[in-house]
């Protein structure tokens, strides 16, 4: 189902029509993983370099889905972790920043969908370790990438249809409430409120619906029509701008909400820098964002 909403939306967008091409098979996820132990003191730990490789492979040739995803189809995320303490020699603490990207049809550009900064990852990796995919089973290291890909997906997928991306999100919510009695941090409000769990039932909360469905809209129906119908798209966006600050008034604190925006404030100041919504979009986004008003303040300079 996702192939034919990706490429039949590619070739319409792209080319006014559905043109022959030759599909290649691919794993759901491309994604580039980056370790950085500079942090650490001593050639000891020299055998983390090895887990950056893992990590990366791990997310590329897990098959996550039931789908066929096509070479051009996979989903581009980053993963960057950074080693912060070692605890022994087999036990680090560390923080996770996870990306993804979406493309924007007829552009050669993408848009990051949403920018993850977990800054409490505690895990245990050993000198050759292999990591095992195992959803019904806990560990520290290996459940929340588990988690993460499941959320990357479930985003994704929302881009493309409306709560599309509900069956991914509860994977995660399965992999975050086997993991909430763990004790690990990242897990429960006891060492963050904004951890994993809070995320993932939030997201899949009836009240977080509507923003959920804003993802649909300023992506499908607004940054991919941008090319085509500039003022139309500017005006979807500013539609969807409009709905998300009647959510921020009876969801006062929204981890997804404040995340929407943390991700795109940059963004949404570019798509209204030029065209006639300039005031419009600046009155309202520093009325639902004022923590990126000085961004919005380019719109009237």
């Amino acid at each position: 189902m996702l192939t034919q909403i990706r490429w039949f939306g590619l070739a319409v967008l792209l080319f006014g029509g559905v043109v022959a091409f030759q599909p290649v098979a691919a794993q759901e996820l491309s994604c580039q993983v980056q370790l950085d132990r500079s942090q650490l003191s001593g050639s000891e730990f020299s055998f983390l370099d090895d887990l950056e490789r893992r990590i990366e492979e791990y997310m590329n040739t897990q098959t996550w889905t039931d789908e066929e995803f096509l070479a051009h189809e996979q989903i581009v995320c980053s993963m960057q972790i950074i080693i912060l303490e070692s605890i022994s020699l087999s036990e680090f603490r560390s923080r996770l920043v996870v990306t993804t990207r979406r493309p924007i049809y007829g552009t050669s550009q993408s848009t990051t969908v949403i920018r993850v900064n977990d800054p409490e990852w505690r895990f245990e990796y050993g000198r050759g370790t292999s990591l095992s995919f195992d959803l019904e089973q806990y560990n520290a290291l290996t459940s929340v990438l588990d988690f993460y890909a499941y959320l990357i997906l479930g985003y994704d997928y929302d881009t493309f249809s409306e709560l599309g991306g509900t069956p991914y999100f509860e994977t995660a919510r399965r992999i975050a409430n086997r993991a909430e009695g763990s004790g690990d941090p990242g897990w429960s409000s006891v060492s963050n409120q904004r951890n994993r769990r809070q995320l993932i039932n939030d997201l899949l909360a009836q009240r977080h619906q509507p923003l959920r469905r804003a993802y649909y809209r300023y992506h499908l129906q607004g940054l991919d029509r941008f090319v085509q119908e500039p003022e139309k798209a500017r005006g979807v966006v500013l539609e969807v701008v409009e709905s998300l600050q009647d959510l921020n008034q009876t969801l006062t604190g929204s981890y997804p909400l404040d995340l929407f925006f943390a991700t795109k404030y940059q963004e949404l100041t570019a798509i209204f820098a030029d065209g006639d919504l300039q005031n419009r979009a600046y009155n309202l986004l520093t009325q639902v964002d004022p923590s990126h008003s000085t961004e919005y303040n380019k719109l009237i300079q």
